[in-house]
């Protein structure tokens, strides 16, 4: 009964998100809630709801000091460069820029933390995206995706946890399935390439001179790639109304001119090459303490809700001496901090509910008992297929640590060894970091103004293709 009810909770909270019949909020708290009393154990939903919060806490701390951190420093200008060297390449053409925005994201996945780059990411390139009118569930769409390939290095967290559940060496598990990781980078990349031309076709190809010639008077917003022009507003008739054929509510701007004062000025203002909040004296020490900030992550020197509370204070405090001025900053990101404590606060009834009550486990005890016996051979194989409903669906931590020993066992029964299954386990990392359960893709969604339900409609089906890429090139390279 656990088991039906379990999967019953999670395919009504994606229905009710998918057809905004409810907020992803609204419905991450009730639901649960409906279910853990018709479970019968409603008179424990206090105590499952607690317990979920006071485990992803430290997360919704890290994300609200990261999100005021590295507003701050968008704010003082550290990113501008690499917005320059974006628009370097891009230009004014969808398609680069859709490609643009993979390189991006892949580069900055380095530092192993999905807020981090996500925030880089949007804040680069969401001006581009709604000056030109593209589909910005497409941008989330690739910055996920790639996002997810990147997240098995040994520090981003899967592999660590295999390795730990699993009691393997984490170099083992990563090393060897470098090959397949890049091809899988590569299918993303050529997933930016389509959907760029999917774009391009709908909007045409503009150039920075053509946006020039087109508006006699020009608005600024990005300096230009070549350092003298400057991107300016798409010619009109570039969109086409309110559709963008992605599912995205409201990619297509729908006509509206950013130039008449509406809500979007602020946010193509955030970028202007002249906005007073610019600190250019200070840039190599906002380099240095980010640079320093990340490392100290790596490292693990402290939590990570400490490293970004105490750099959110030391970015604040000299870039901002005035108190007025730190008040002014704080305000200006407080709406993305809300939104995103919110949805993680949310999230933690769902997944106190599910944990709670016993679902999770019954739901892997039901499909681990579901592989046939003939399929033992090929328990690698069948680790990897079962990565991406599991990690969607669940927490990494309830999946490696909870199903991936009882899979590894089974495997172990019929000749495949724990290193394989390991390899495997992280092939459905491109469709995890667009689960409901990743506090960071409400970062991702939040700041780039996304309906999570659009999102999780578009994103799918491209995530599970490039899952699926990684394991059958790991197949073919003899990895797994």
């Amino acid at each position: 009964m656990l088991t039906v009810l379990g999967f019953a909770m999670i395919a009504t909270f994606l229905v009710l998100i998918m057809t905004k019949k409810m907020s992803p909020i609204a419905s991450l708290v009730l639901i649960p809630a409906l279910f853990c009393v018709a479970v019968g154990q409603g008179a424990k939903l206090g105590d499952y709801v607690i317990e979920g919060v006071g485990t992803l806490a430290p997360t919704a701390a890290m994300l609200m000091f990261a999100i005021v951190y590295f507003g701050v420093m968008i704010d003082v200008g550290l990113f501008d460069p690499i917005v320059r060297a974006i628009l370097r390449f891009c230009k004014a053409d969808p398609m680069r820029i859709v490609v643009g925005t993979a390189l991006l994201a892949a580069i900055v996945s380095l530092d192993g933390d999905g807020s981090t780059t996500f925030m880089i990411t949007v804040s680069a390139m969401y001006p581009l995206y709604k000056r030109l009118k593209m589909s910005l569930v497409v941008m989330t769409c690739v910055a996920a995706t790639a996002n997810g390939v990147m997240n098995t290095l040994p520090w981003g967290g899967p592999t660590a946890r295999a390795a730990t559940a699993l009691k393997v060496d984490a170099a083992d598990i990563f090393v060897p399935m470098i090959p397949a990781l890049a091809v899988g980078l590569l299918a993303v990349i050529l997933l930016a390439f389509v959907l760029g031309r999917r774009e391009r076709k709908r909007l045409g190809t503009l150039t920075l001179d053509e946006a020039l010639v087109t508006e006699p008077e020009p608005e600024t917003v990005l300096v230009g790639a070549g350092g003298g022009d400057r991107l300016t507003k798409a010619p009109r008739g570039t969109g086409t109304g309110g559709g963008t054929g992605t599912g995205t509510g409201g990619a297509g701007a729908g006509g509206a001119d950013i130039a008449e004062g509406d809500d979007e000025e602020q946010e193509f203002k955030g970028l202007d090459p002249d906005r007073p909040t610019l600190r250019p004296k200070l840039y190599w020490f906002n380099a240095g303490l980010t640079v320093a900030l990340l490392a100290a992550m790596i490292l693990e020197l402290m939590p990570i809700p400490v490293l970004f509370l105490i750099g959110a204070a030391l970015a604040l405090t000299v870039n901002f001496p005035r108190m007025p001025d730190q008040r002014a900053r704080i305000a200006a990101h407080a709406d993305n901090v809300l939104n995103v404590s919110g949805m993680v606060f949310a999230a933690a009834v769902f997944t106190g509910v599910l944990t709670g009550t016993g679902m999770v486990e019954h739901m892997a005890d039901w499909l681990v008992g579901a592989i046939p016996d003939a399929m033992g051979p090929h328990m690698a194989v069948v680790t990897g297929l079962l990565s991406l409903p599991l990690t969607y669906f669940m927490s990494n931590d309830g999946f490696y640590f909870g199903v991936l020993p009882v899979l590894a066992e089974a495997g172990a029964a019929h000749g495949v060894s724990h290193l394989e299954i390991a390899r495997a386990s992280i092939a459905g990392q491109p469709l995890h970091m667009s689960s409901p359960l990743v506090p960071a893709v409400y970062v991702l969604v939040g700041m780039a103004k996304v309906e999570f339900g659009d999102h999780t409609r578009f994103t799918v089906k491209w995530a599970v293709l490039t899952s699926l890429v990684v394991l059958c090139a790991g197949v073919l390279f003899g990895i797994i």
